[in-house]
């Protein structure tokens, strides 16, 4: 072959390559022009799926238990009870009234620590004391101690009324918040049968309202009311709902009696704490009363105990 040739064919060579490697360009997909950035919001993450609510424990079984007792039993009882952790809830003959006694003291003294904490009321306030307008026998101690003319503070007077239930230390207090004010707080907070006819009358739904009232209260005012509770398990009279628990079973309540009548109204701070109150009249015997209040709320604590938490 002529060097011409060659040097001819090595060009037609060439060319046909770099025909075929621009052929391969021209093929490839074009680059993708970046992203521009999205105007709309990111989504926001969804928040987690609650866990389904665990299911409310039976109580029929307590219910039928507690039923079953009381038939044997010759007083008359009303009872209410409430689980905590669940919320569950039932009564026996709960709505019939029962003179409250001294139980009422509860959504009294409730009262004035709402004042207090909202400001309207003040601790080191101080009443004077009347004998002509106060004097009262029975619970207490003012009624052997006071003169005309002493002074209390409503802090004494609150620890008095709940602690040893002063009747003295109740009738000062009830004068200056007002009867009425007082009942129509306890209306306020769902009570229904609240000083019917002027008679201290109440029922076990009634008292359980009031005694859950002090727990929300305690829940958004601790201090007030973690002092209301240690009052009220420090009471002198402690034979009612925590007569046959253990003894480091915390119970906040509330006992009172009349002649022919036993109540007790309270939390009982179980492994599954739980609302208890129970009203009775036909008592032959107070004290008799109360230990039957002890032994119907070992039922119902025995039955919590075998619930899971």
């Amino acid at each position: 072959m002529s060097r011409f040739r060659w040097w001819l064919a090595v060009a037609v060579v060439l060319v046909a390559g770099l025909i075929w490697i621009e052929g391969l360009i021209e093929r490839r997909p074009a680059p993708r022009p970046a992203p521009r950035p999205s105007r709309l919001a990111p989504a926001r993450p969804q928040p987690p799926r609650p866990a389904p609510a665990a299911p409310s424990p039976d109580y029929g079984p307590l219910r039928e238990r507690l039923r079953a007792y009381l038939a044997t039993r010759p007083a008359r009882y009303s009872v209410y009870f409430k689980d905590l952790t669940s919320g569950a809830s039932f009564g026996i003959d709960e709505y019939r009234p029962v003179h409250a006694a001294s139980t009422v003291k509860v959504p009294i003294v409730l009262y004035l620590n709402t004042l207090v904490a909202e400001g309207k009321a003040s601790w080191d306030t101080r009443l004077t004391y009347r004998a002509a307008d106060h004097y009262q026998t029975g619970a207490g101690i003012l009624h052997m101690v006071a003169a005309d003319g002493d002074t209390y503070s409503l802090r004494v007077l609150a620890n008095l009324a709940i602690t040893i239930s002063d009747n003295v230390a109740t009738r000062m207090l009830l004068e200056y918040l007002g009867r009425e004010n007082v009942a129509a707080f306890m209306r306020r907070l769902g009570g229904t049968t609240v000083y019917p006819g002027g008679e201290n009358l109440s029922t076990a739904r009634d008292m359980a309202i009031y005694v859950e009232a002090v727990l929300d209260f305690a829940k958004k005012n601790p201090a007030l009311g973690e002092r209301l509770l240690d009052d009220l398990a420090h009471s002198i009279y402690h034979v009612g709902l925590p007569g046959e628990l253990p003894p480091s079973v915390r119970v906040a309540h509330k006992e009172g009696d009349v002649t022919g009548v036993s109540d007790d109204v309270g939390v009982v701070f179980a492994k599954r704490p739980f609302i208890f109150t129970v009203l009775s009249d036909g008592q032959a015997d107070p004290l008799a009363g109360f230990k039957e209040i002890a032994r119907l709320t070992r039922i119902a604590y025995d039955y919590q105990n075998q619930l899971p938490r």
